[in-house]
């Protein structure tokens, strides 16, 4: 008796989910689209595979306990977004019922799984499941992935916390067990604000304290923070968020914040109506007033779109960085105490480092428990810190300076490390091998730096998409505009692959190398490379891997229009088959339009010219659909 496996190849693929070779030791799940990260990247590119594709045969990895990426991973007090919620959210997916205009990081997470509910990829998506290899096999065109599945919780520890417990516990403590997957399609969706840089070792005594040391990265809410002295290191976005409400709702008994060089602090943005007022009315114009919210985010969106008139490094660009320097510093001087004056104005152009959007840390500085120095930490004994001797900034050698640059040793019950993240490491920790063995991160390596066309795909790896990937940060607009507009890019190619039309998708070598040439000479006209600093935009090398150089309304541009001649396409017998037909009737259109013309033409000598036009058109449409759908008979 015959049944359908009989017919069965020895290896499937094809566009739904399925187990191959059962119980053999080279068993795998075969997903058609394997997406890594269940970010707000992962989270767009899944949505939109229902919405726009109608395609539900894919799987989303996150090595995290939770849904969200760096707004579940970043939950340290105060944490909020700085970009107005009403256009920091899928246009596809907007929320009227924000309840701040800048709403905190948990109500951020909330809309997220409510997007993931609303599509219904909830079941989608597989956490506490570590992406650690994937390898391209050239025979079978696929990728091979292999899969960490974790202990519950532990993927939200950094790759330095997982490698110290593995050393101390064994392997045991973190993995339970591993597995391979296939996939045609393979789209990463990491995020760059999840590995938080580690404890500067050049600075002794870690091994002697006696109290806690944590990333604001990784918050550990079981330390009591009720009448401790804290020691904070950094000054960057989320210490500016987190800092000031230390003393006050959290009972610190002292602050002490260590900055390196100060950034320029930009007040935040104000909403209609106020503050109170917006939270009042927001969600009911939002809701019932057409086309209110959409008119609201259009003009956030200009206005931020408006600042990219200082990145730029002509006279007009230095003339607005200048009259918005004034402001910042005039905003800064009745703002904190005067002994700060001298270290919170910044020696190099706004802009040039990422500005901090505050609402509390200049105000939280005039409280007499929190104290701000340039003071570098030099070394830490059982329960205290020393700083100094020198300082940071400004330059030691002004002797016009009345900074302080003495040694100090302070009590420290705890210190919090906000000094920053692993930004230019991309796709780091993940090992993924293209074409002939080829490594990608050697290929950043061989060429001068992380980098790829458009953000979003490299040569050697085909069937291969980054959301969010190398030179995609804006610097100044929302992060998820930015993802969703590489989400409908990569959309155009993945079309054609799950309809069967295309087998593979690559980015040609010389578009990617002069995509990465014109965006590294571009970024040195820009005022991150001409404004007076180092950032974390940047290696030690000088190379910048992280912001566009250009406006993102031409990103914009960019990829709703590809630049289909700097593509690859290998296309499959069926779809061959479409495209060749598609030139046969694009030709009997033209045929269609030319003999339309040679007839009206001859019968326009001596007669009503709109008639004429009228009878053209009608016979044109008539003999070009006739024509038209003779030939699409014969497509099928």
């Amino acid at each position: 008796m015959s049944s359908f496996l009989d017919n069965a190849p020895e290896v499937m693929y094809g566009n739904t989910i399925h187990k191959n070779n059962g119980y053999d030791p080279g068993s795998y799940t075969y997903y058609p689209i394997a997406i890594i990260g269940a970010g707000e990247s992962g989270i767009a590119m899944g949505c939109r595979l229902k919405e726009a594709l109608g395609f539900d045969q894919f799987r989303i990895f996150d090595r995290q306990a939770g849904i969200g990426g760096t707004w579940w991973i970043n939950r340290y007090p105060g944490v909020a977004c700085d970009v107005p919620a009403i256009f920091y959210s899928f246009s596809f997916c907007p929320n009227p019922k924000w309840t701040t205009f800048h709403p905190s990081g948990p109500e951020i997470v909330k809309y997220l799984h409510g997007v993931c509910d609303k599509y219904q990829i909830m079941d989608k998506i597989q956490l506490n499941t570590d992406v650690r290899e994937c390898k391209w096999l050239e025979e079978e065109q696929v990728w091979e992935v292999k899969l960490q599945h974790l202990m519950t919780g532990v993927g939200d520890l950094s790759e330095y916390e997982r490698s110290q417990k593995i050393q101390e516990h064994g392997r045991e403590s973190i993995y339970m067990s591993e597995e391979t997957i296939r996939a045609k399609l393979l789209i990463s969706g990491v995020g760059g604000l999840v590995e938080p840089k580690v404890w500067p070792e050049e600075i002794p005594g870690k091994d002697k304290f006696q109290g806690r040391i944590f990333h604001s990265a990784r918050w550990d809410y079981k330390v009591d923070l009720r009448n401790k002295d804290i020691i904070v290191v950094g000054t960057g976005c989320s210490a500016a968020q987190f800092v000031p409400i230390l003393t006050k709702q959290y009972g610190a008994k002292s602050v002490t914040q260590l900055m390196r060089s100060p950034p320029w602090v930009v007040p935040r943005q104000v909403p209609l109506f106020g503050e109170k007022g917006w939270e009042e009315w927001s969600p009911w114009l939002c809701s019932n007033v057409p086309g209110f919210a959409k008119a609201v985010r259009l003009l956030i969106a200009a206005g931020l779109e408006y600042d990219w008139r200082l990145f730029g490094s002509e006279d007009y660009h230095a003339k607005e960085r200048k009259k918005l320097e004034d402001q910042l510093l005039a905003h800064m001087k009745r703002t904190v105490p005067k002994k700060y004056h001298q270290i919170l104005q910044p020696d190099y152009g706004v802009g040039c480092k990422r500005r901090v959007l505050d609402a509390t840390w200049f105000l939280g500085l005039n409280d007499p428990a929190i104290e701000l120095t340039t003071q570098p930490l030099t070394s830490i004994g059982e329960n205290t810190v020393t700083i100094g001797p020198g300082r940071t900034y400004p330059d030691p050698a002004d002797t016009t300076s009345s900074a302080p640059s003495h040694e100090v040793t302070l009590p420290a019950d705890v210190i919090i490390l906000a000094n920053g993240f692993q930004t230019t490491k991309w796709l780091h920790p993940l090992d993924i091998t293209g074409r002939g063995g080829k490594k990608l991160h050697d290929v950043f390596e061989e060429r001068g730096g992380p980098q790829m066309y458009m953000g979003m795909a490299l040569d050697g790896f085909p069937n291969f998409f980054t959301i969010f990937g190398p030179n995609t940060a804006t610097g100044h607009s929302s992060v998820i505009m930015a993802s969703e507009n590489m989400v409908n890019m990569a959309l155009k190619f993945i079309k054609p692959m799950i309809k069967g039309d295309v087998a593979l998708t690559e980015i040609k070598k010389e578009a990617e190398i002069e995509w990465a040439r014109d965006t590294q000479s571009a970024l040195k006209k820009r005022i991150w490379t001409t404004g007076g600093c180092r950032s974390w935009y940047q290696t030690e090398e000088g190379w910048n891997s992280t912001v566009y150089p250009y406006s993102q309304i031409w990103f914009a541009l960019r990829c709703m229009f590809p630049t289909w001649s700097d593509w690859d396409i290998t296309y499959t017998r069926k779809g061959q088959a479409k495209k060749s037909a598609m030139k046969v009737l694009n030709t009997l259109a033209l045929v269609a339009v030319i003999v339309g013309g040679v007839k009206l033409r001859r019968m326009l000598q001596g007669r009503n010219l709109i008639a004429l036009l009228k009878t053209y058109i009608r016979v044109t449409f008539m003999a070009g659909a006739g024509l038209l759908q003779t030939a699409a008979s014969r497509v099928e």
